[in-house]
């Protein structure tokens, strides 16, 4: 069976909705003499896929992935988790449902940030009775950092120079990332 891999962003919107419901406070009610603890939200993302089934067609395997920690071999960032899937033949039948403990590797996406953000409202200008109007101008510029975007890595680089604590390592960014789910887990 293969399946597709989790990006980036499918993990850190997961993470970010789990978050906002962790600390919106949405969770059951209780008791009414008990006040009401939020519940632990669903922290999964959704998986699809195909196999061979025994007919020689093509089956779909559809279900979820919780993530249980994060980790790295080095160079690429690793979500473990477990893969809840169901499985369809190509004929439209259930045959099977698998509940597997996997590792898959999360990709890194480019990333982007605001170099100039300029706003000019409208101009006119009389010089010597040649008249200028110029109409409200937008400029905005944003630079692209990724692999083989020079300029945008070294814009980018320099616009961030003064932000405080960057993630630095793909470690930090396994630790953080598993300090978020321990909190959400509970």
């Amino acid at each position: 069976m293969r399946i597709r891999n989790i990006g980036r962003s499918a993990v850190v919107a997961l993470i970010v909705t789990a978050m906002v419901a962790f600390f919106s406070g949405a969770g059951t009610a209780s008791a009414a003499s008990t006040p009401a603890t939020p519940a632990a939200p669903a922290l999964t993302a959704p998986i699809t896929g195909t196999f061979t089934d025994a007919s020689g067609g093509t089956g779909t395997a559809a279900g979820t992935f919780t993530p249980t920690d994060f980790t790295t071999d080095g160079s690429a960032l690793l979500a473990n988790g477990i893969a809840d899937v169901t499985m369809t033949d190509s004929a439209g039948r259930q045959v099977g449902t698998v509940s597997q403990a996997i590792t898959v590797p999360v990709g890194v996406g480019a990333a982007s940030c605001e170099i100039l953000d300029l706003v000019l409202g409208p101009l006119d200008l009389d010089l010597l009775g040649l008249v200028v109007h110029l109409d409200r101008v937008h400029l905005n510029i944003t630079a692209d950092a990724g692999p083989g975007n020079l300029l945008g890595n070294l814009l980018c680089a320099i616009a961030g120079l003064l932000d405080p604590g960057p993630l630095t390592n793909l470690q930090a960014l396994v630790t953080l990332l598993n300090q978020i789910i321990a909190l959400l887990n509970g």
